[in-house]
């Protein structure tokens, strides 16, 4: 009973990878690997612990050892998501109101539907079990997810939450095997640094006030994420953010 049957990995697995932030808890390490591998996805990444697991951990995995064992280590959000076209930071601290200006949320589900018939690497980025990830933590990702659950106690535990975006994943994925890898693919990596640089540059040389500029920063990431732009279009918007610092700056 629980074992494992030798079948092919479910399609998209391969372009999702969890990145745990400074995990408090062995135990929920374990869970965690263990939540992964229900749904067929086994790149696990992990920021500020290192990768000597203890007996509670191995425990929580059961079968999920091969995941502790290939589990990558990384001393920032920054490095563990190098390689990933779009970082995704989850959180269960939702503004709410008409004057919303950080924490724009999509849901689980809508993030595996709006990848549909695209390829490159999708981080999900979940923080520490106490504090979730800080504000600044939560700049570093390129759009933010939030999984619905009652205002009362909105805070869920850290496998649990993992398992749910997991099986969002799974679920849509599952119907869409279609998938045209090449002709539409998210960002190249390089690219969306390159974004992220431009866009803050663009913020600390227009003629604002200091502390509207990290909501200006935001809000044009934010927005132009959202609509998962491919490699050709963020080239056309790189020139114009580009033109625009420059010209700020010049006139410094």
């Amino acid at each position: 009973m629980g074992g494992r049957l030798d079948t092919d990995p479910p399609p998209g697995s391969e372009d999702i990878c969890i990145v745990l932030v400074n995990p408090k808890f062995d135990g929920n390490i374990g869970a965690v690997a263990r939540s992964m591998l229900n749904f067929g996805i086994r790149d696990l990444r992990i920021v500020g612990r290192h990768g000597e697991w203890s007996e509670e951990t191995r425990n929580r995995a059961k079968h999920a050892q091969d995941i502790l064992d290939s589990c990558s280590i990384f001393e920032c959000i920054a490095d563990a998501t190098d390689d990933c076209s779009l970082v995704a930071g989850t959180s269960g601290k939702r503004e709410i109101g008409d004057k919303i200006s950080f924490r724009h949320f999509i849901l689980p589900e809508e993030l595996p539907r709006r990848l549909a018939g695209v390829s490159g690497k999708v981080a999900l980025i979940f923080g520490p079990e106490d504090i979730g990830l800080t504000n600044e933590q939560l700049h570093e990702c390129d759009i933010l997810v939030t999984i619905p659950s009652w205002e009362g106690y909105p805070i869920l535990n850290l496998s649990h939450a993992v398992s749910i975006i997991c099986y969002a994943w799974f679920t849509t994925s599952a119907k869409q095997e279609l998938r045209e890898a090449e002709s539409m693919r998210l960002l190249d990596p390089n690219l969306r640094n390159r974004l992220r640089s431009e866009i803050s540059r663009l913020s600390d040389s227009m003629p604002t006030k200091e502390h509207k500029r990290d909501g200006i920063e935001e809000t044009m990431l934010r927005v132009v994420m959202r609509g998962l732009p491919k490699d050709d279009e963020i080239h056309r918007i790189l020139s114009v953010i580009s033109e625009a610092a420059n010209a700020f700056e010049s006139e410094k």
